[in-house]
């Protein structure tokens, strides 16, 4: 006897797999879907009537998690173990985020190199991507719990800034929370969608979509054509936002009473708390009256106006700098669409009103209205929405195989074709001459477990040092389908190129099981993959560190040497077990103690060099 399948949450008997939409936000998260007996996008709400999933996961000493509002309550008791915003994380190395270093209240680790950020809690190391899963995770227990069935198919937005290593570790963290990523959504292009702004009956449209957030402020313009949108420009600030505006009267208020909250944790998070109920309160009254550790405290609606008026100005700076690149005046925006909990603030709305000179687009929920827009993008993947025109897609990755056989994605599966995509590499070795190109298909982790496509040697490389040769390797695929691959080197101008048909014969089944596969073994996928990046950057540790030894040895104390070698061969020793966290452990501890003796080498030789110069 055959399942029937029946959505609660619509009553309705559901023929096939839901596609839900899912905003991962900074702040925020939550899954939404179109329902299919009104065809209208509704974002799915747990008993408590709340869609908001607060985008934060608490880990306990055992490595359990937990996530949403329980892990909320924790991030003053365990600021350690908690970690938020770590979608600001995402594609990013340790040098990208140093100069916002003090925002975090964990503690993001530094090897000293390149390589993409991690997060330490106890003696386990974590990537954002592994974060972000935790809450698509969550996402998705609370969809599958709501509508009483499998869900295994999403649309995923992302801010329309996001580059290609950032849109490819949201497909990795949804992957990891067992979830096919059927499309990546710019935010503003859903928010846009979640209007009906995208149907083709309203011929070519130019849209400004204005997203505050509760820690990020982002514009972009975007020119609608048979429904086809594409971003002109985008311009913004990721540390600005609704939380300025709670910072903003809590100082205010300290200012006045003489409650001296810096040092004092409870005290600040009780007046951020009561700050941010009066912001709320604002928005629909003029005054507000509260109590802060016993003391009265009242806001009216004109001075906190005039206390946010330099946080709306920002963004209306943003606002010019986009119009600016967009090459584009006021009068030319059709529509403005307003995105984000801290637009309801009425000064904020009259602001961006005032500016474009007409009415903004705020009729739906500014905290849900990405993930409708997501749930529209799901609906018209799904065959249901005729009225959007979705062009040619990649049907698999595209990518490289980079050192320990690992696969990088440049052109990712369900990209619109044509399309292009580049990065730059660089040499193992010193004087290495040679460097091979291989091209693979697939989804897996693993080069060995995609397809190859095809292979070249870029030869003729100038010797060079390691890390200094620049190879910039271009993936171009027509509107055909034909993926032409080209390496160039960057400084010398030698470049190969090579033709490929990126398809290569595979049928519909066959693409359908590199998706399985994908998604069956997901989470071995990525806990191999984190543990070759651990051993690679292990191994170029090594390798640094004993050529800084061996060339500044007559500079450096004996007992200097030999505690950095026997660190040294802790690490090779971690290395040998293949334990992801004991590596990036010994990794930290051979920096750490590497690091101020070769500081010294190097302040050292910097005098060196100035000596006996005059500085004009």
């Amino acid at each position: 006897m055959g399942k029937i399948a029946i959505n609660i949450a619509t009553g309705t008997i559901q023929t096939k797999d839901v596609i839900v939409g899912i905003d991962l936000g900074t702040t925020n998260s939550l899954v939404a879907i179109v329902r299919s007996d009104t065809r209208q996008p509704i974002a799915l709400r747990e008993i408590d009537g709340f869609s908001l999933v607060p985008s934060i996961v608490h880990f306990d000493a055992f490595g359990n998690t937990v996530v949403g509002n329980p892990a909320r309550e924790l991030l003053i008791s365990q600021p350690e173990r908690t970690i938020y915003s770590a979608k600001r994380l995402m594609g990013k190395s340790y040098k990208d985020v140093y100069d916002h270093k003090g925002f975090f209240a964990y503690k993001v680790y530094d090897d000293g190199t390149d390589a993409l950020v991690k997060v330490q809690i106890g003696d386990r190391f974590y990537s954002p991507i592994e974060l972000s899963s935790f809450i698509l995770k969550e996402l998705k227990t609370r969809a599958e719990h709501v509508l009483k069935m499998n869900v295994s198919k999403a649309v995923i937005t992302v801010p329309a800034y996001f580059n290609d290593a950032q849109r490819q570790a949201t497909r990795d963290a949804g992957r990891l929370a067992g979830l096919d990523v059927l499309r990546i959504v710019n935010e503003p292009t859903a928010a846009a969608l979640a209007y009906g702004l995208g149907d083709k009956s309203r011929g070519e449209q130019t849209i400004a979509v204005y997203d505050l957030g509760g820690g990020t402020f982002d514009m972009s313009v975007l020119r609608l054509s048979d429904g086809i949108f594409e971003v002109i420009s985008t311009n913004g600030d990721t540390y600005l936002g609704g939380d300025d505006m709670d910072n903003a009267i809590a100082a205010y208020w300290a200012g006045l009473t003489g409650m001296a909250s810096a040092e004092n944790i409870s005290l600040r998070q009780e007046l951020r708390v009561t700050a941010e109920k009066a912001k709320k309160h604002l928005s629909t009254h003029n005054e507000f009256n509260g109590v802060v550790n016993g003391v009265q405290v009242s806001l009216s609606r004109e001075k906190f106006n005039e206390l946010i008026q330099p946080i709306v100005d920002k963004t209306m700076l943003c606002c010019r700098a986009a119009l600016k690149d967009a090459g584009m005046q006021t009068t030319e925006i059709d529509a403005v669409v307003m995105v984000g909990g801290s637009t309801r603030v009425p000064l904020v709305k009259d602001s961006v009103s005032r500016f474009f000179g007409k009415e903004v687009f705020d009729q739906l929920n500014p905290d849900e209205v990405v993930a409708l827009g997501a749930a529209v993008q799901a609906d018209i993947l799904a065959g249901n929405n005729t009225d959007m025109l979705l062009l040619d897609v990649t049907p698999l990755s595209l990518g490289l195989e980079t050192m320990g056989g690992l696969m990088d994605v440049l052109i990712p599966r369900n990209s619109k074709i044509p399309n292009k995509a580049g990065r730059q590499y660089t040499t193992q070795k010193d004087g290495q001459s040679g460097m091979r190109i291989s091209v693979f298909q697939g989804e897996r982790d693993l080069v060995k477990d995609n397809r190859k496509l095809a292979e070249f040697n870029l030869t003729g490389i100038p010797g060079m040092p390691a890390g200094l040769p620049k190879v910039e390797v271009t993936f171009l695929v027509d509107a055909d389908g034909i993926l032409k691959v080209s390496a160039t080197e960057l400084r010398s101008g030698v470049a190969q190129s090579i033709e490929v048909k990126p398809q290569y014969g595979l049928t519909d089944e066959e693409v359908e099981k590199m998706l399985m596969d994908s998604l069956t073994h997901a989470k071995d996928d990525i806990k191999i993959r984190a543990l070759v990046e651990a051993t690679t950057e292990a191994r170029q540790m090594l390798d640094t560190t004993a050529k800084f030894l061996h060339k500044h040895r007559e500079m450096l104390e004996d007992d200097e040497v030999a505690t950095t070698t026997a660190f040294m061969n802790k690490l090779e020793k971690a290395i040998e077990m293949q334990d992801k966290d004991k590596i990036q452990q010994a990794t930290e501890s051979l920096n750490d103690v590497s690091r101020p003796f070769a500081e010294r080498v190097m302040d050292a030789a910097l005098k060196d060099a100035m000596r006996g110069k005059k500085i004009v």
